[in-house]
């Protein structure tokens, strides 16, 4: 007999191999309809499963959480029966589960198109109706060659034979089509249910590989329930609205261009934005950070001795002299290898290495707007999202062991006023623990996991239980543990930015120490920090956010004059001089233009703040306010007009003192 143990910490007795679905039934009828999987000691499983050791044992319902994947893995199967259906010598190759949804790579002669949408879902449908099934095969390498060769998938042989020795090939089939599948799923087709859409199509290539074949890929999302859906769909479409692409370029903020791959051609409003964010954590750095600036072109020996020329050498930048490509068997030429920087840490071990220091030094703080470039794909570059060169809010703490715990709570500390300076209320603080593959020895592990674990305890005492807490398991770096900080935006979307981590690994490459108080050389504990992260996917993150309506201290154009007639044409001048001495942006339009086209040009562009003037307007020293997304105006004086903008544009950081 096996031994299960239940949620409630009740054990029962039950013959070996029993299935889920038969324990399910033992307990209740009305348990084995509604369970759609089962967890064995943490780990989802087929229902149909036999188990074969004691275990604790949790029925999965299709209504909570963690059946959402399996809901969206089988709605992928269900996509690629139906594409086979309709469009017979199609090849299926792999359908993952991605976040907020699923896609699944097709093979044919002629790409996907969203007109074909329709009678694909149409026919998913009719699949999830007859609700078929999964039902699953252990087979041999043999029999599966077998099978996908008679079918004609030469992708699926590939697959096949990617699987490791001793590992069991598994096929699902779902009425008469059979899919390769590491499972698991769903008892039937039919818990799939009708809550799915498809939503794009876009090329692929398989395993990602230029060299290879294009894949036409479809991307859809699945949920529990219609209600579930529906939101989904009416965040994307709100996200469609605020795409940072779409309302850069409305903005006049920013361009791409296929001369520069990846890296952002600033205009003049939108490198105002980008300056402002600078100024803005400049100051919050203040008195607390140094600001060092270290070199973007160094010698590749550098980066050997960091290890990323050996594990991260594929996502950097390598560059030699010009002179020494035109001539490379000239002796005179200098020939080494460069790399521009993919991260600032090891220029900054540099920095902190320069000139010795003792433990009453401690803690270095060194921060630099460090711009680095990394290689991403060129499928993967999505607008100031994904770049290929960036700015990093970087920082590294040179500190004792001591001292970690305090520098972490307070990187925390300024991490979260940070995010409330920009509105994020909302966020979740998760900590990430050793992998399996690591540097540094297991006490080292478990003294910084512990504090780590110390400092996320108390964010979340700290926060009254507002900031939500958890771990990530085996997700942490490779030279240590750190925290992640993702954030939630106006429509709902989560967005990973500040990282907190511990670093046992390059202090000890590089040979960094300080004297501590015995006189011994010890090696420091390096913590990396960045807040925002990316200052350009910050700015994405916060043109979107924010749909374009920034707060009046950040936005590029804070005011616009505009004169109803000629006749305001000089006092216009005038409110925009007085403006500028206060130290607001503002400009004027003076053009023989109706003013409702006018407000109506500048409420497209964002302009938060429009101050309507004429000949009335010129004899009282006064303005007519209009603000961006309401169509009251107020009329005041200038005085009154300027000392409130004044106030409202002052950055949060400096109304506090």
């Amino acid at each position: 007999m096996i031994t299960l143990t239940f949620p409630d910490g009740a054990q029962r007795q039950f013959p070996p191999a029993s299935s889920g679905l038969e324990v399910a039934r033992s307990i209740a009828p009305s348990l084995a309809k509604r369970a759609v999987a089962m967890a064995l000691d943490g780990v989802i499983a087929d229902l149909a499963d036999p188990i074969a050791h004691d275990s604790k044992i949790e029925f999965v319902m299709r209504d909570e959480p963690r059946a959402l994947e399996l809901i969206r893995h089988d709605c992928a199967h269900v996509l690629a029966e139906a594409v086979q259906d309709l469009y017979p010598g199609t090849q299926v190759t792999i359908g993952p589960v991605i976040e907020n949804g699923f896609y699944y790579d097709f093979f044919r002669n002629e790409p996907f198109s969203l007109e074909d949408f329709a009678a694909i879902e149409k026919r998913m449908r009719e699949i999830i109706q007859r609700d078929a099934p999964f039902t699953k095969k252990v087979v041999s390498r043999e029999e599966a060659r077998s099978l996908f060769e008679a079918k004609g998938e030469a992708f699926k042989i590939e697959l096949l034979e990617a699987i490791p020795q001793g590992e069991d090939v598994k096929l699902y089939s779902q009425g008469a089509w059979i899919d390769l599948c590491r499972g698991p799923h769903m008892p039937s087709v039919g818990k799939v249910g009708n809550a799915f859409k498809l939503l794009k199509v876009a090329g692929a290539y398989w395993r990602g590989d230029s060299r290879n074949p294009t894949l036409s890929r479809i991307y859809g999302t699945a949920f529990a329930s219609d209600k579930e859906l529906d939101a989904y769909l009416r965040q994307l479409e709100e996200a469609e609205k605020r795409d940072h692409r779409k309302l850069g370029q409305e903005m006049d903020l920013f361009h791409f261009q296929p001369e520069g791959p990846g890296t952002v051609f600033w205009h003049a409003k939108g490198w105002t934005m980008f300056q402002e964010l600078i100024a803005y954590m400049r100051r919050r750095l203040l008195h607390t950070y140094e600001e060092v600036n270290a070199p973007q072109v160094l010698d590749k020996s550098l980066w050997e001795t960091s290890g990323h020329w050996g594990w991260y050498q594929e996502n950097m930048f390598a560059v030699k002299s010009a002179h020494a490509f035109m001539h490379p068997d000239d002796p005179d030429a200098d020939q080494r290898v460069f790399a521009l920087k993919p991260m600032n840490c090891p220029g900054h071990v540099q920095l902190f290495k320069h000139g010795l220091k003792s433990y009453r030094d401690l803690p270095v703080r060194l921060a630099e707007f460090g711009l680095v470039h990394r290689y991403e794909a060129s499928g993967a570059l999505h607008g100031l999202m994904r770049v290929r060169g960036f700015t990093q809010d970087d920082a590294h703490v040179f500190c004792t062991d001591e001292q970690m715990e305090s520098e972490c709570l307070r990187i925390n500390e300024l991490m979260l006023s940070v995010y409330r300076d920009f509105g994020f209320e909302e966020l979740v603080v998760k900590l990430s623990t050793r992998p399996e593959k690591r540097v540094g020895s297991d006490a080292l592990w478990d003294r910084a996991e512990a504090v780590l674990l110390n400092v996320l305890k108390k964010i979340e005492v700290q926060s009254g239980g507002k900031i939500k807490t958890g771990i990530n398991p085996g997700e942490g770096a490779f030279y240590g543990p750190k925290f992640e900080y993702t954030l939630k935006d106006a429509i709902g979307r989560d967005w990973q930015c500040g990282t907190t981590q511990v670093d046992f690994n390059l202090p000890e490459r590089f040979g960094a120490f300080y004297i501590g108080a015995d006189g011994e050389k010890k090696q420091p504990v390096m913590i990396h920090r960045a807040i925002v992260g990316s200052l350009e996917r910050f700015l994405g993150i916060l043109i979107e956010s924010h749909a374009g309506h920034f707060p009046l201290w950040l936005a590029p154009d804070q005011i616009k004059v505009l004169t109803i007639t000629s006749e305001g044409d000089e006092y216009a001048g005038k409110v925009v001089a007085a403006c500028r001495k206060a130290g607001l942006r503002a400009s004027s339009d003076l053009r023989n233009e109706k003013i409702n086209y006018k407000v109506r040009e500048y409420s497209l562009a964002k302009v938060p703040v429009l101050l309507v003037v004429g000949k009335r307007e010129a004899e009282a020293g006064a303005v007519n306010m209009r603000r961006l997304g309401s169509q009251d105006q107020h009329s005041m004086s200038l005085d009154e007009a300027i000392a409130a903008l004044v106030t409202e544009a002052t950055p949060p950081d400096m109304r506090r003192g």
